[in-house]
């Protein structure tokens, strides 16, 4: 209840900044898991002043610096999704267990470096959890603008780690935003995985 109390009590503190990037960010993977390429113009939007919100009000550095990533990312993904390969749409692929291993492997040694790094030399709070949430936010995202169906896994861990990293800031309201991107991530893999499967399509 009293968590439930402090949600609502950030709620009604947001300015038009916080509100504007809790929609679109929900806007945003809405429509991903859909497969919707205009998904990345809602993500730009968010991710441009998410940047801004966790530079200036929470000291995550490393988050504001995945945020801007995020907002190149969208423009390769718009172009991706929307005309990739010389086809209409691109197609939902698959990788191999050895390709994500490597990934895991690379993704782990640079969390380790960048959680270092900014640890020893920056005042970040947070610093090795905020770094592998940056890392590994950074692999699901490109990942995501090739549509491989396995992107959706590493958000899966990516939101759930999100969520007691904006907890531990005091960011109720963000912490609450990316349970609900867990459970989305869940879905999404599920749905995307089903159309893999039998090769269908959703409606846009």
């Amino acid at each position: 209840m009293e968590l439930l109390e402090k949600i609502v009590a950030e709620a009604l503190a947001l300015g038009w900044v916080d509100w504007t990037v809790t929609i679109t960010a929900l806007i945003y993977v809405v429509l991903a898991a859909r497969e919707n390429p205009w998904c990345w113009v809602w993500g730009i939007v968010s991710c441009g002043l998410w940047a801004y919100a966790s530079f200036a009000f929470y000291s995550l550095y490393l988050d504001a610096l995945l945020q801007l990533f995020y907002v190149g990312m969208g423009f390769v993904g718009l172009y991706y999704w929307r005309a990739g390969r010389g086809q209409a749409e691109a197609p939902i692929l698959r990788w191999p267990l050895r390709q994500h291993l490597r990934w895991l492997a690379g993704g782990s040694l640079l969390a380790l470096a960048f959680g270092y790094f900014f640890d020893a030399y920056t005042p970040a709070a947070a610093t090795y959890l905020d770094a592998f949430v940056t890392v590994f936010a950074m692999l699901a995202t490109w990942l995501m603008t090739r549509k491989i169906l396995e992107n959706w896994l590493y958000w899966i861990v990516v939101d759930a780690a999100s969520v007691y990293l904006f907890a531990s800031r005091g960011a109720w309201l963000l912490s609450a935003v990316m349970v609900v991107y867990t459970v989305i991530a869940v879905m999404a893999y599920l749905g995307w995985r089903k159309r893999v499967l039998i090769g269908q399509e959703p409606e846009k």
